[in-house]
Order: structure tokens, then sequence, then C-alpha cells
């Protein structure tokens, strides 16, 4: 998975700190799994049986960092190895002496062989600049760095002990100061003690550095590492090519996972399952408008309210990103029914249709899933509860003197258990209607607002009608039509906005209505 993403320099363990760690380095040399341009790198103490180990591991790769370290805090210095100064100046040359002698060695018996060696004062972050300075010139000494081939200088935030910007100044007040600054690549190490390590890492490249270790998703010791997938987006949506591949974000979750047996956080920048996920209405409603205008302008240019990247660029569908649960407002529910099922809700129906979810939303506790907000918006209105049915109807026109069209309209409405026969003149097909309902049951229509799209494609296209309306003085109400043939959509939507303004049972309106006409 390394590989596939890019990465081009992957530390593969500590080989002289455990068989397993020794063993995995012999099986990548020994079956050939480390492509020609990828070096790997290994961790060693600067101790002799160590770094002989560590060779022995090594032997028959083509490209490898061997990375020496030894601690250089005072508080290590006094506790750990109860050493001064010199003393542990001297450790370091002895290793990367060690260290030289080695690869010497291997040059002439293996000069298809690129060693390229590392150097970590660890804990930098709690040492003295001035004695980090000095031990880091005194390796670079003994393994007579050149700018041809320079070696890499690691100084880890081994513990977070200060906000970003101290690591920052660190950082550069080390570059600054290093006599042979153009003999070696400055690479920083971050941990996470204070959930900084990110920023702390990003500043520290402002600040100078070359180089970045990390790890995938931040896993490692205590706190972990800096994350390398979340520098990387950064860096990405500020334009800069981190030359990683995190296009599928979806597989690299899910093998890492697998694994390392550890979770991915849902609000993990870039990868976690809520991270383009809106709930609140009023983002909800700004992602739908920029995605919306961004199509509108065919603009090859990302802008979107509240999202910093296009989900797609890391594999990521639009259908996910904006969810549903009581805090969510029109703009939401528009964006899945729109997005998801192909409605194009009018405004005002957006406003009436959130409240339904809402309260639907409130009842469960719970997020709503797509399909059950289009379940919930079929209900209401493109089959809403209600006396009246349409059975069926046969239109007529006739053109007129004064070149208009005069519509008539027959059909049958189904109502109270009797199909009753309906009749009325328009000058279109919707006014027809409206006038054979109102002269038949006596009710008293006024359309408000309709308008009607098309659903798919060729001979499987719907239209869609939607129609408001006032029935007997009544609140107004939406119904949906949705048919293959327009006027049928039409007539529907009528029928099912009658059916929601009026106040009535099935039943006892059905025959009170029928009594009344």
């Amino acid at each position: 998975l390394l590989v596939a993403i890019g990465f081009k320099e992957i530390e593969i363990g500590f080989p002289a700190a455990s068989r397993d760690d020794f063993e995995f380095a012999r099986r990548l040399i020994e079956e050939d799994c480390i492509p020609e341009d990828v070096t790997v790198q290994v961790l060693v103490q600067a101790r002799e049986h160590l770094i002989e180990r560590t060779f022995e591991a090594l032997r028959g790769v083509r490209r490898a960092v061997i990375h020496l370290y030894n601690s250089t805090s005072p508080l290590q210095r006094r506790v750990v190895f109860g050493m001064e100064r010199p003393q542990i100046i001297e450790l370091a040359r002895s290793g990367a002496a060690q260290i030289a002698a080695q690869v010497e060695e291997w040059a002439r018996k293996y000069p298809d062989t690129d060693i390229r060696m590392e150097y970590s004062p660890e804990s930098f972050s709690a040492t003295e600049l001035d004695f980090a300075l000095e031990i880091s010139e005194a390796v670079l000494e003994v393994w007579q760095a050149t700018p041809a081939r320079p070696i890499i200088l690691n100084l880890p935030a081994t513990v977070e002990m200060a906000t970003p910007n101290v690591y920052a100044d660190q950082i550069e007040w080390f570059g600054r100061h290093l006599s042979q600054r153009d003999r070696a690549i400055i690479s920083v190490h971050a941990h996470n003690d204070r959930g900084t390590a990110v920023a702390a890492t990003e500043l520290a490249l402002m600040a100078g550095a070359d180089r970045v270790e990390g790890t995938l998703f931040g896993n490692g010791e205590r706190t972990g590492n800096v994350d390398l997938l979340t520098v990387a987006m950064n860096l990405f949506s500020q334009g800069i090519d981190p030359q990683l591949d995190f296009s599928d974000m979806n597989r690299v979750t899910a093998l890492y996972r697998e694994c390392v047996g550890m979770e991915v956080s849902p609000r993990h920048p870039y990868a976690g399952e809520l991270v383009f996920t809106a709930f609140s209405g009023s983002h909800q409603d700004a992602i739908r408008k920029g995605i919306a205008a961004r199509k509108k302008q065919k603009s090859s240019r990302w802008e979107v309210p509240y999202l910093p990247i296009d989900p797609a660029d890391v594999g990521r569908a639009y259908e996910p990103v904006i969810r549903i649960n009581s805090q969510s407002g029109k703009g939401g529910v528009t964006f899945v029914l729109e997005d998801r099922f192909g409605y194009r809700l009018p405004r005002l129906l957006q406003v009436d249709f959130s409240r339904v979810v809402q309260e639907l939303a409130d009842g469960r506790g719970r997020e709503l899933k797509p399909s059950e907000i289009e379940k919930l918006f079929r209900q209401t209105y493109i089959d809403p509860v209600g006396p009246f049915r349409l059975a069926s109807y046969e239109p007529t026109s006739v053109i007129v003197a004064d070149g208009g069209d005069q519509h008539t309209i027959r059909g049958l409405i189904d109502i109270g258990g009797r199909r009753v026969s309906v009749s009325g003149s328009g000058n279109g097909p919707l006014s027809a209607f409206v006038a054979a309902l109102q002269r038949a049951f006596g009710l008293d229509i006024k359309v408000l607002d309709y308008e009607q799209h098309a659903m798919g494609e060729g001979d499987r296209a719907e239209a869609v009608t939607y129609l408001r309306a006032v029935v007997n003085g009544s609140n107004a109400a939406y119904g949906i039509g949705k048919h293959v043939n327009t006027t049928t959509s039409a007539l529907q939507a009528v029928i099912h906005a009658v059916n929601r303004a009026g106040d009535w049972s099935d039943d006892e309106a059905a025959f009170t209505i029928l009594a009344d006409s």
C-alpha cells in the first residue's frame, strides 16, 4: 500500500531489536519485494552489536538508509545513561564510525548497493540547541558528508513539549547555525503528545526542513507520530502536489484497519467517514448551492462552501456529503432528493418537506437514510392518504375562434367505494380537471403554483409535477404527480394536493362529499 501511494523511503523496522523485525527485513530482500526506486530504512541505536545485526539483516539490499540514534536531552543523559555531554558525543561518534566502516566495506564487496546514513539526536525537542548542533556536527565529520552525498539529520520532537511554533523555531535555528548546511538533509519527526504534530510539521517545513518522517493515520508510540496522510492532503488543499496518491481513500482506510487492527476516527481529516458530511441545515444549504453553481458555471476550480477539497479527489462520492438528522434543514433534504433521486423541489416545497423530515428524525432519534427520506417524500406528496383517486380520464381539445384551445376532461374518480363521473372545461387540461372536480364535488380549488420537469432520459423518462393548492380556504398544500405521461402527472398532482389540503378521513369525508354533491 505504501508503495502504491508513492512513498520512496519506507522505514521497515528495527532489525536488531526483535526476531520479527529481522525476519521481516530478510523476507522483503530475499523475495525481492522492494521496488528498485524505493529505499528502505532501518533504525539502530549507537551500540556495536546492534549495528552488526542491522547490517546482517540488510545483506543483499539494493538501497537502504541506516538510521542511527542516541538520546541527547539532559534528562536522558542524567537518568538513562549517567553520562555527561562529552561521553554522549563519543557514543554517537563511535556508532557513526562503526557504520561508516561497514558502509566502506560493503562498497567494496557489493558495489551495486547504495547505503545512505541518517542520524537523530533523539529527544531533540528537549535538548539544548547548542548541544544538538554540536553532536550533529560531530557525526557529520565522522561520516564525511558532501553536497553530492549529504546525510540525513533527523530532528525529532520525540515528546511534544511546547507549541508548534517553538519546534519550528528550533528547526530554523539549527538550520541557520549548521556549518555544513549543504551537506545535510534536515528531517523532522514529530510526535503528537499535545495533539499538534501536524501543525508542528507544517511550521517546521516553513522553517526550512527538507524531509518529514511519519506514519499513516498517526500510528506510532504513545500518542503516535505525525499523520503523513493529513500533512500530504493539507499541502494538496493549498495547491502543493505531495506526489502521493490518496485518490482511493476508502481502500487506504480499509487496509489500515486490516493490517494494523486500529480504527480511523470518523472525524479524521480527509479519511474519516463523516469528514465530508454535513448535518447542519445552514451548511447543507450552502454546500448544495455551491455544487449547483459550480455545475452551472462548468468550473474546473473547486469552490464549495464548507468543503476545502473535492471529495472526488480522495475517491469519495457526493452522496454521503449531506446526511440528515434532526439538525438538518431544507438545503440538506433537498440535496439528497436532487442528487440521489432526481427531484427538483420548489423552494416552498423544500421548506414544507424539511419540517416533515425533522419531525421523523426527532421521533427516531437518529440519522435518516436517503431511502427513508425518499419513502417519506412519496408517502407525503405522491401517495398521500385521502378520499380521492384518479381512475381514468379522457382529454379532448378544440381550437376556438380566438386561436386558443378549449380543453375538456371527462374522467372517473374513485371516492368512498364508488366511482364518480366528472367533466369540466378550461384553457388547458389542468384547468379543465380542476373545473371538473369543483363541479362534481362542490370544492373550491385554487392552484397557487405549478412546476413540472422530466426525470430520467429516453423511454424511461417520467414527468414530475409539483402543484400547490388551497381547497375550501384551507392552508396551501403540495401534491406531486409522477408519470410517463405529462398530463397524467399533472392530474395526479391535483388529486394529491386536494387530498392533502382537505381536512378529512377516508370514509366519513367521502360520504359527506358525495351527499353534498
